[in-house]
């Protein structure tokens, strides 16, 4: 996977193709900085959706999204380690001793 291209040189290619005139393309403006023509438009429709230009998701609040997601996964996991504390041991493990659920009756023959 190619290294993800600096924000401030995304956000410089994004001004120049928005400004470029009439008769150049996307495509010339990519490829004279060395970009994909789809990674630019890419770069482009989230440059518009972080100004609100477009309906969607912006950067920030799909970084807030992440850590809040991040977020809950860990007090889940805390809440099921909780629950399980207050549960307490399994009946059939006491003292760190595993101890079988059934005792079988020895037999006896008389």
């Amino acid at each position: 996977m190619p290294k993800p291209c600096p924000e401030e040189f995304r956000q410089d290619v994004v001004r120049v193709a928005g400004n470029c005139g009439p008769g150049v393309t996307v495509e010339q403006v990519a490829t004279d900085f060395g970009v994909h023509p789809m990674t630019l438009w890419k770069w482009m429709r989230r440059a518009d959706i972080d100004d609100g230009a477009k309906p969607g998701v912006s950067s920030q609040e799909n970084a807030e999204l992440r850590e809040a997601r991040r977020r809950i996964k860990l007090l889940e996991q805390e809440n099921e380690v909780l629950r399980q504390i207050r549960r307490g041991p399994p009946q059939d493990l006491v003292d760190g001793v595993l101890r079988p659920a059934h005792r079988v009756k020895p037999h006896h023959p008389e």
